[in-house]
């Protein structure tokens, strides 16, 4: 299996933190060299692990924004 390759670019955001150290982190990430996406995922402390998670392009991003933004909370 290949290595993927990451750099995480800019921390956004925490969104939480588990007993483990394990956060849930919003991220600018460049992927195996591209150009850097929305990036939702947990992270173990120092970032030497990753969990499963969801890249999102500017598009996707701001679409999103549009329906959270319509939800009534």
């Amino acid at each position: 299996m290949a290595e993927i390759k990451f750099e995480i670019e800019e921390t956004l955001g925490i969104l939480s933190e588990n007993a483990k150290g394990w956060k849930k982190e919003l991220n600018l990430v460049s992927w195996n060299g591209r150009e850097a996406k929305f990036d939702l995922r947990d992270w173990a402390p120092n970032h030497e692990k990753m969990g499963k998670g969801l890249t999102l392009s500017k598009e996707e991003i701001i679409e999103l924004k549009t329906i959270l933004n319509q939800l009534e909370m």
